[in-house]
């Protein structure tokens, strides 16, 4: 029996699509009927449960978006990064956020991430080993933080995380309204914020207490899905 890899692709979008609008608890019926299934267990079919759809489409926008960042780091490790390597940095972690996803025909994976990114399933989708380039990435953005202690570094990574996600949903959001003008604010301006927020200056520990190893970032729980999503 043939395996019907066209319903399953229409599953992961309508479902990216629904749980965007309605959050991760939005009904399968629903989704499996946005998907032209006539089956309501359309989902656990393919994917097992409500769990598995969400991590399906987290993986495979993240998948795309590391092969992504493997060619951008690349590109780095030749150019150096400037002057502005924390610059250079947060390039290679938001540009992804905005083409890879819309280039597989997403229209809605930021609000979608946005809206699921706590959920427990997705905190602890899977380890950042699955992702090289993500978890480098990671690294050496921990690294570029040397004006931070370990603690702040952390902390500071897991909050710009958090922002970052909000503001490439609400861009989506509004290119959704105005698709013929220019949404904002725009990658330039997230990509200038996002250095900001981690290039602040310190305003607690001192440089070099409480450190932290990039190890130990890259594998905590919150940080661990945060990073990865990017």
């Amino acid at each position: 029996m043939a395996v019907d890899t066209g319903g399953r692709e229409r599953l992961l979008l309508a479902g990216e699509r629904l749980m965007a609008e309605r959050g991760p608890d939005a009904p399968l019926r629903d989704i499996a009927a946005a998907a032209g299934q006539r089956n309501n267990s359309a989902v656990h079919y393919h994917f097992g449960s409500r769990e598995g759809l969400i991590v399906a489409i987290v993986e495979r926008r993240q998948d795309a978006m590391d092969r992504a960042r493997t060619a951008m780091l690349a590109d780095l490790s030749t150019t150096g990064g400037g002057d502005d390597r924390l610059t250079a940095l947060v390039e290679v972690l938001v540009a992804p956020m905005f083409t890879v996803p819309y280039e597989q025909g997403s229209t809605h994976y930021a609000r979608f991430l946005d809206r699921v990114r706590m959920h427990p399933e997705v905190s602890t989708a899977r380890n950042l080993d699955h992702w090289p380039a993500t978890r480098m990435l990671v690294s050496k953005l921990y690294d570029s933080l040397t004006h931070l202690s370990g603690r702040e570094r952390a902390e500071r990574l897991s909050a710009t995380s958090s922002a970052l996600f909000a503001l490439i949903a609400d861009h989506e959001s509004r290119a959704a309204v105005s698709p013929s003008g220019t949404p904002q604010p725009s990658q330039a301006t997230i990509t200038a914020m996002t250095v900001g927020m981690l290039g602040y200056p310190a305003i607690s520990t001192p440089l070099g207490k409480g450190a932290a190893s990039p190890d130990v970032v890259a594998t905590t729980p919150e940080l661990r899905f945060g990073i990865a999503e990017f």
